[in-house]
């Protein structure tokens, strides 16, 4: 990637020269990579994505400009209008995924708690407003008073084995569950013309740009070299997990899938619901992930970049405090992601690190980093203002909180079903199909 394994970097500084913390004049070996950094980065991305090369960039760019942040990496490169620009962006990205998650956890766990037997649906105490408020009160915002990240390795942790179980379940009802919905007549047409918007949301999914000198600055000895092994290694626990869930989700609903894939299930599932608590749990743990960003940010706007207890304490209650408030108004989480991914997530992504190391690197026009900078940057314009106008025009239906047409016929477990109650239910799912398109 441009550098030699051997040469460590110096964890860079503000006031460093340009090139003064490039390289350091000794050489040493390099230790394992932390695992609470490692389980960070896993934690992030699966919030649930991909990260890609630009995350590379980004930290080379920081060592190129002996910066620290991506906020001082901006500045020093573009100046205050960049600086401005890039805050406003790197919070909003994290602030709207703390709204989004918000609304995955009480939309999720509502319904783990309506499987309780004896318990009225329409109880206000397992409610969505309630459940969001009550882990906001008990779980994130208590995890998000921590000032080091680092403290939530063994969290992130906790976060990607649960994962690793909510896996499991989506492809046992792959198997299980998939044979018995009704395939849509285009389940097999590889891209529609609003496929613009899919890029804006897997986007979503794959940054983990905001947080990366947060994790970056967490490991021991910090250099370009052991950050690009990290990365790899997350990718690679990352891309299985991403294409796994994305491959039995839409195999098992097809056209009908929704942009929160446990909305697809039947609400009289027990095996769902289990992996539905998972779930609700592991976004609450992700959560902290996000508010620390947002609070970094507003520390270096407005504070200097460094925070009293007092005002660290402040800041985070009012941020959790509004986010809160936002996500028990807005309950249909595709567009939060749509615009979210098109708006915020893509020119983090795509645009802002290549343009960063496009300025700042003396390498040749012909090295494979700058010619990938080059392909991004247009990449993320492109998919940036399409994906906006197409969101906007185009809005995805939303069916949250709405039971799906295959799980009305009987109310019973698609797990236990008979050949005649398959075949009954599958009838009853044609004849409804036109119903929902």
């Amino acid at each position: 990637m441009g550098y030699q394994e051997e040469e460590p970097v110096i964890p860079p500084q503000r006031d460093l020269d340009d090139r003064e913390t490039l390289v350091s004049e000794h050489e040493y070996k390099e230790k394992t990579c932390q695992s609470a950094a490692l389980f960070n980065v896993v934690n992030s991305i699966i919030g649930s994505g991909i990260i890609d090369f630009s995350l590379v960039l980004l930290i080379k760019g920081g060592a190129l400009s002996g910066t620290d942040t991506y906020q001082s990496l901006v500045n020093k490169t573009f100046g205050f209008p960049g600086y401005l620009l890039l805050s406003v962006l790197q919070f909003l990205y994290p602030f709207i995924a703390m709204i989004s998650y918000n609304i995955i956890a009480g939309d999720t766990l509502s319904k783990v708690f309506q499987r309780i037997p004896g318990v009225d649906p329409e109880n206000l105490f397992i409610g969505r407003h309630f459940i969001i408020g009550l882990s906001t009160v008990t779980f994130t915002l208590p995890l998000s008073l921590y000032r080091d990240i680092a403290k939530l390795g063994k969290i992130s942790l906790i976060s990607t084995g649960l994962t690793t179980l909510i896996l499991g379940i989506v492809m046992a009802r792959a198997v299980s569950l998939g044979p018995h919905i009704p395939k849509t007549e285009d389940a097999w047409v590889f891209a529609k013309p609003n496929a613009i918007q899919a890029v804006g949301v897997m986007s979503f999914a794959f940054i983990c740009h905001h947080n990366c000198f947060l994790v970056y600055s967490s490991l021991e000895e910090p250099t370009v070299a052991k950050w690009s092994r990290l990365i790899r290694m997350s990718i690679v626990i990352s891309v299985l997990i991403c294409i796994v869930f994305a491959t039995c989700g839409y195999l098992t609903f097809t056209g009908f899938t929704q942009g929160d894939l446990f909305e697809n299930y039947c609400r009289n599932d027990d095996l769902v619901t289990f992996g539905r608590f998972c779930y609700g749990v592991t976004v609450i743990l992700t959560y902290p992930m996000e508010c620390f960003v947002t609070r970094e940010v507003i520390a270096n706007v407005f504070f200097g970049g460094n925070l009293s207890l007092v005002f660290h304490i402040v800041v985070t209650v009012m941020v959790i405090t509004v986010a809160t408030l936002v996500s028990l108004l807005i309950d249909c989480l595709g567009i939060v992601l749509e615009l979210n991914g098109v708006l915020c997530a893509t020119p983090l992504i795509f645009i802002i690190p290549s343009a960063c190391y496009l300025k700042l690197s003396e390498e040749p026009k012909t090295h494979s980093d700058k010619i990938m900078s080059c392909v991004m940057l247009p990449i993320g314009a492109v998919v940036m203002v399409f994906g906006f106008v197409m969101a906007v025009t185009n809005p995805q239906d939303c069916t949250h909180g709405q039971e799906m047409f295959y799980c009305f016929p009987d109310n019973f477990s698609h797990t236990n079903t008979s050949d005649s109650h398959v075949q009954q239910t599958t009838q009853l799912s044609i004849l409804n199909i036109s119903i929902f398109q």
